[in-house]
């Protein structure tokens, strides 16, 4: 079963190509993505990298955490699974919580 890596402080220039091949050194990578923002098409500094192990999730977690890639240093953590239902926690306050009903009518 793959292993899903959140990965933080990722250089913008970062491509998902070279993010597979520095987490390959750790193990069997079975995907990466660098998430763009939908807007500017750019690179938002963080990435997913899926593992194919635990053992091997494990690995580039302790190799990879804290070290340099392109100037900056990367943040490797287990990632929240977001699609099981619930596990996203909701915050109060958010957009299109609470107040009145009528609080937008003219």
């Amino acid at each position: 079963m793959a292993h899903k890596l959140f990965i933080g402080g990722l250089a913008f220039s970062t491509s998902t190509d070279r993010l597979r091949e520095v987490f390959a050194e750790a193990g069997a990578v079975e995907s990466a993505a660098v998430v763009m923002d939908r807007d500017t098409g750019q690179s938002r500094g963080f990435a997913f990298v899926m593992m194919a192990s635990a053992d091997d999730a494990e690995r580039a977690r302790k190799q990879l955490d804290g070290t340099e890639l392109k100037g900056r240093r990367l943040r490797v953590d287990e990632a929240n699974d977001q699609s099981t239902p619930g596990a996203r926690a909701r915050r109060p306050g958010g957009r299109g919580t609470g107040g009145s009903p009528d609080r937008h009518r003219l």
